[in-house]
């Protein structure tokens, strides 16, 4: 890298937003701010560092490697750089605001991470997410599916595609299974990639009863449309009841999100098993064709605030703020309002109608003296002009 560069360049997944960008941003915080705030979640501003038994708490268990450390100086503990911002939700819905009905909580900031999720990803996204405290059953979770489907369609994201399973399932396997912790992790790991040929593999060798290994060997091979849920159901007809009370859960919140959502795609997948780790329900992703990752991510994770000493029901979903305003700017942002050029003339009338002006949210720029640009070079598309001792607000 050249000596100069230096100075000016950026560590690789770290951006920033130039005017343009920043203004069109802004504009769409606001807009999703407003959004929710209409569904009674209320904004909280989590500071960008913390001690590390709070992010590592709960949800942020496997984000410790993601997570940017540091000692703090006045106390020698050591802090992190949050990577994510759903356990700081968390631990303030359950030691801060501690109220025993439900809360609804959203928020948006930046967070950094040691390395991006995505390839070529940012490691600085703008996190938007939602979250819904102290309620543990159906209404809660389609809630906040629906909010984050409003929010997709507030952004204009095309041919919306849910992703939806439920981590109970493949849980409630494991158990039934015997499977050791490692083992449980290396069968998550094989449904993961959809590995069928090391999945079979794994399960012949396994000697296990011929039910659990027939149910083991399917999960990943039951994915696709609504019909799934019927295949499931007649695999898993004598199976546990816990194992068919989440097929049925599924299956509920499915039917509820299509009859109010019907443009949105649903695809069932019984082994989606993202964030395997701490969910403990259901678990979805959105995705939306071109794009090659997901748009947003949710799910539940009940008991997350056990740590801060209140154990809460808790579901929600996040995003990232320049994903959405790639759909979002050419259709709702609005661009930067025309701007007006006033001259470097100190006058007590032009000042008044300055001011009149920028009371009516209009962009003035004030020219300085000994300035050479003209109002075009400054993006002006109209000037003040003074005529019969009036300012006017005429055309460049």
């Amino acid at each position: 890298m050249p000596h100069s560069d230096l100075y000016w360049a950026l560590p690789d997944g770290i951006s920033e937003a130039l005017p343009d960008e920043a203004e069109a941003l802004e504009q769409l915080r606001r807009q999703l701010l407003d959004l929710y705030a209409t569904w009674g979640y209320r904004l909280v501003m989590p500071p960008l560092v913390e001690f590390m038994e709070s992010l590592r708490t709960g949800h942020g268990t496997h984000l410790d490697v993601q997570t940017f450390k540091l000692t703090d100086q006045l106390s020698g503990r050591m802090m992190g750089v949050r990577a994510d911002m759903t356990p700081q939700i968390a631990r303030i819905d359950a030691h801060k605001l501690k109220t025993e009905q439900p809360n609804r909580l959203c928020y948006i900031g930046s967070v950094l991470r040691t390395r991006s999720f995505h390839r070529d990803g940012s490691r600085s996204p703008l996190q938007v997410g939602a979250e819904l405290f102290g309620h543990a059953g159906l209404d809660s979770d389609a809630e906040v599916i629906s909010l984050l489907l409003e929010t997709l369609a507030l952004c204009h994201v095309p041919n919306v595609v849910l992703d939806i399973g439920h981590v109970g399932i493949f849980r409630t396997l494991a158990q039934l299974a015997g499977m050791s912790a490692q083992q449980e992790a290396a069968f998550y790991d094989m449904l993961g990639r959809k590995a069928l040929p090391e999945i079979d593999a794994w399960l012949a060798q396994a000697n296990l009863p011929t039910d659990i290994s027939t149910y083991l060997g399917q999960l990943p091979r039951l994915n696709g449309g609504i019909t799934v849920l019927d295949e499931a159901e007649s695999l898993f007809a004598a199976a546990p009841a816990t194992l068919r009370t989440a097929l049925g859960y599924l299956r509920t919140l499915t039917e509820r999100i299509s009859a109010q959502f019907p443009t949105c795609t649903l695809h069932i997948d019984l082994a989606e098993l993202s964030g395997y780790d701490y969910h403990t329900g259901i678990v979805y992703g959105i995705y939306t064709p071109g794009l090659g990752r997901e748009v947003a991510r949710g799910g539940r994770y009940d008991g997350i605030g056990e740590a801060f000493g209140r154990t809460r029901p808790a579901t929600g979903f996040s995003t990232d703020l320049r994903t959405l305003a790639k759909f979002a700017l050419p259709k709702c942002i609005s661009t930067a309002s025309a701007a007006i050029f006033a001259p470097a003339v100190q006058d007590a009338a032009l000042e008044q109608t300055i001011h009149g002006l920028r009371q009516q949210q209009q962009r003035v720029i004030r020219a300085l003296s000994g300035q050479t640009h003209d109002a075009a070079a400054l993006g002006c598309t109209q000037q003040l002009v003074q005529r019969d001792g009036q300012w006017n607000v005429e055309a460049v």
